[in-house]
């Protein structure tokens, strides 16, 4: 850039007196500032890359972060509904939870209403159980009374009909035998008669 500034006449020339100049390199008189010719040349250059900067890349980069901004926004959008979702879905279940421990309340109310019932009527049908079993039972026991007796009362006979055979057997001989027989049978036949 020096060489085409230089050939424009815009920066002095090493041999034209105006410069000093060593063995070194080009020296200028302020330490700080470049030569005015430079400084010129310089603040052209920056204004027209400035400008066109300004020109075509402004709008690229307004748009990059309009883009930007605007994803921003979305993403905040996004979660703020994600949050206020979170929170009604928080609150259906707390809702969820009250209901659970009002139903679970109402079924074991039921629960121990049905079993308080169940109670009620097995007590009741027990009652009439036993009554039933014992009135059965004292029906047996009667009849058992009444069977024994009667099973008592045909031992007896039995055992009393073969101790007086026995005993007729011992006691009596053969013609006392055949004379009581033969009473018997006059006496069934004038009955008959």
């Amino acid at each position: 850039m020096s060489v085409l500034a230089t050939a424009m006449g815009l920066l002095p020339r090493a041999d034209d007196g105006h410069v000093p100049f060593d063995d070194q390199g080009y020296h200028t008189v302020n330490p700080i500032l470049p030569p005015t010719g430079e400084l010129i040349l310089g603040t052209l250059s920056f204004l027209i890359i400035f400008a066109l900067f300004v020109k075509f890349g402004w709008p690229l980069i307004k748009e990059f972060y309009n883009g930007r901004t605007a994803k921003v926004q979305r993403e905040l959008d996004d979660s703020s509904a994600a949050k206020a979702a979170a929170e009604a879905e928080a609150a259906r279940i707390r809702q969820a939870k009250g209901d659970i421990d009002a139903e679970r309340s109402r079924l074991y109310a039921e629960a121990d209403a049905e079993a308080e019932s169940l109670l009620r009527e097995g007590r009741a049908r027990l009652e009439v159980e036993l009554a039933e079993t014992e009135a059965r039972a004292e029906a047996e026991i009667e009849s058992a009374a009444g069977r024994s007796g009667d099973e008592l009362s045909i031992e007896i006979a039995g055992r009393a009909s073969r101790a007086i055979d026995g005993a007729v057997a011992r006691t009596l001989d053969d013609s006392v035998q055949q004379e009581l027989i033969e009473n018997f049978i006059a006496r069934v036949g004038a009955t008959t008669a």
